[in-house]
């Protein structure tokens, strides 16, 4: 019987490595370099107006929360740990100039989730209780009909693990019990009661919904990520002449074959954890996810919501993953031996590089400083995560019976806190893979009508 739960665990990892390696990198890459030249270049003609888009509120339109509240929720489900230990790995495999090729997946990514926001305004549907609701799964049956509601319903079935935060609650748990207690400390009962400690947190927010995941979001997103420049910045003062040959290294490295390596395969899918696996784990563009917070929104007029959406990545992507980037670089330069290139180097061998080049740009404080960025990062992902969830149970089961997904996705933090979890993550890999298909096609599918409701909007008088 062991031998036989084996196989199936084998198999479980080996579908895992293959739909989240070439097919999805192809697929999330490929597409969004058809819809950055399909959007005439959105996001690099009109980012100014995008964040002038912020300010307006339309308290008219139905929805649940502003379009402000929507970008720092989706962005809080972005930025996680993938943005500090991913960026390490990829570094570890491409050298510097992954770097360079994380700024292009950035655009890319802007172009993806500007018709991700788009059609989910365009699109949005109303659940079993009369309440409008957006997402993939309302794009599908409002936008291609009801006979593709199957399509919907295989999203909805694979978000319901492919969100579930057994990763995170795994990793941080590991992170507590590796720097802050010995190996013999590091028992079950430690990790459970870590493990409950997380969950309790956590709870606090996502039982009050959406609503309440919003205004923590809009809170805590500004402020982590302004705490984690500040931090950045200030070791790039501290070591300014080193400054200039890093940025030399990122353009110099950028077209090397390390560098394509790295940042074609390890990086240029936003910085993944482990390769292409982790891409949608850090960005999410064409995953569907952030169409769900931005479906919504309060806004009427979609591509405004288009250009709203397409700030996320070049926060997560381009700015949070790019000062940690710097920061393990210039530690990199005071100690060489922090970046070996390492093609095997999972999460947390990558987050203790990134601990021990903090150390090195800022000795005795540097390492737990980024510990503390690295908490809120965490727990901003636990937040909104539980929320997609949420709202697939509804699709699938009706609106009643969502508010259970949430003690379900609770109890499973604890549980991943005392578990080894390849297997798992390996299935909730795959999940959130197989939920970017679905997503993709209704996107290719829809980009006509989008595109002409860009023409519309963009043809009027210039405003936000």
């Amino acid at each position: 019987m062991g031998a036989f739960w084996d196989s199936i665990g084998h198999g479980i990892a080996a579908f895992s490595d293959f739909i989240c390696g070439y097919p999805l990198f192809f697929l999330l890459i490929g597409g969004g370099l058809f819809f950055l030249v399909y959007s005439k270049f959105a996001p690099l003609r009109y980012y100014g107006r995008a964040i002038g888009a912020l300010r307006v509120k339309d308290d008219s339109a139905a929805g649940q929360i502003s379009s402000f509240e929507a970008l720092t929720s989706a962005i809080a489900a972005t930025v996680g740990m993938g943005n500090i230990a991913g960026v390490a790995v990829a570094l570890s495999i491409g050298g510097p100039g992954a770097i360079f090729w994380m700024w292009v997946s950035a655009v890319v990514g802007m172009a993806t989730k500007f018709f991700e926001g788009t059609i989910a305004v365009m699109y949005k549907g109303k659940d079993d209780a009369g309440e409008v609701q957006g997402g993939p799964m309302y794009m599908i049956t409002e936008g291609l009909g009801k006979k593709w509601k199957p399509l919907a319903v295989f999203f909805s079935i694979f978000g319901l693990f492919g969100t579930l935060c057994v990763m995170q609650s795994n990793q941080l748990t590991e992170s507590v019990t590796t720097l802050f207690f010995t190996p013999e400390q590091n028992t079950p009962v430690l990790r459970l009661v870590i493990g409950i400690i997380l969950t309790v947190i956590v709870s606090f927010v996502v039982i009050g919904g959406i609503k309440r995941i919003s205004k923590i979001a809009t809170k805590l997103v500004p402020t982590m990520v302004a705490l984690y420049f500040l931090l950045v910045i200030y070791i790039l003062i501290r070591h300014i002449g080193l400054v200039p040959g890093v940025f030399g290294d990122i353009f110099s490295g950028a077209f090397t074959p390390r560098g394509a390596l790295g940042g074609g395969i390890g990086s240029i899918i936003m910085i993944a954890l482990t390769g292409v696996r982790r891409a949608a784990l850090v960005n999410e563009a064409g995953v569907g996810t952030a169409s769900m917070m931005h479906g919504a929104s309060k806004n009427q007029e979609p591509v405004r919501e288009g250009l709203v959406a397409m700030i996320g990545p070049s926060i997560d992507s381009g700015l949070v993953c790019t000062m940690t980037a710097l920061a393990i670089l210039v530690g990199a330069e005071l100690n060489p031996a922090l970046l070996p290139e390492a093609e095997g180097m999972g999460s947390m061998e990558g987050l203790k590089l990134a601990l021990n080049a903090f150390n090195a740009a800022l000795p005795g404080v540097g390492g737990y400083l980024l510990f503390v960025i690295v908490i809120l990062f965490a727990f901003s992902t636990m937040f909104s995560y539980s929320y997609y969830g949420q709202k697939c149970t509804g699709f699938l089961f009706g609106a009643r019976y969502s508010s259970y997904y949430n003690y379900f996705f609770l109890a499973m933090l604890v549980v991943a806190a005392v578990i080894p979890l390849k297997v798992a993550v390996s299935l909730i890999d795959a999940a959130y893979a197989l939920m970017a298909f679905p997503t993709m096609f209704t996107l290719f599918c829809l980009a006509p009508k989008a595109r002409r409701e860009m023409d519309r909007y963009f043809a009027k008088p210039k405003k936000p």
